[in-house]
């Protein structure tokens, strides 16, 4: 999702366990600015982080991750997810939410979940891989209506943030972000 996806990103530093890529914002997008994404691995954890900066005018932004996980690891079971979420934004019909906050509702789901104390969602393929991914972010879009895959994406608001709950991007405030996925072995 996003202006910044289908770019050309540069590399502006690796090491071994460490790589920093770097985008500047162009048309579609209507304002200047970069795009910062680092990603460091450990040998049980991944970190990424992301940043949007102006050096110009300020504008709204929101950022995140949309990763996708199989949901089979080599023919076993199943993937499970475990969350607990404060609230469910409320999906309508255009799948988008309507500004009303639910109690949190059984799957499957396309749908947007409140952690206001960060996301921390467990997936469980059993006998094999816990993955568990969080961020300080409170906000974290769950999709596991596909019979492949599933999706745990934190990101800095709900969908359609940028018109419904915008975050502004200064000169002086870049939008910052992380998440850190930690792994073992079942």
């Amino acid at each position: 999702h996003g202006t910044a996806r289908d770019g050309a990103w540069s590399v502006a530093r690796t090491t071994t366990d460490e790589a920093v890529l770097t985008y500047d914002l162009v048309e579609p997008w209507p304002y200047p600015g970069r795009v910062t994404q680092i990603a460091a691995l450990t040998p049980d954890a991944l970190t990424l982080t992301m940043s949007v900066e102006t050096y110009d005018a300020s504008f709204p932004a929101q950022i995140g991750w949309h990763p996708w996980f199989n949901r089979t690891l080599d023919g076993g079971e199943p993937v499970r997810l475990d969350f607990t979420a404060a609230w469910q934004e409320e999906r309508g019909d255009d799948h988008l939410p309507t500004g009303n906050r639910v109690d949190p509702k059984p799957g499957p789901w396309d749908d947007c979940f409140g952690m206001p104390g960060g996301v921390d969602v467990t997936l469980t393929w059993p006998g094999q891989l816990e993955l568990k991914v969080t961020s300080r972010e409170e906000w974290v879009v769950v999709y596991d209506e596909q019979e492949a895959a599933v999706c745990v994406e934190p990101q800095t608001g709900p969908p359609n943030g940028l018109n419904t709950l915008p975050r502004l991007v200064t000169p002086l405030e870049p939008l910052e972000a992380s998440t850190t996925w930690t792994w073992r072995r079942l």
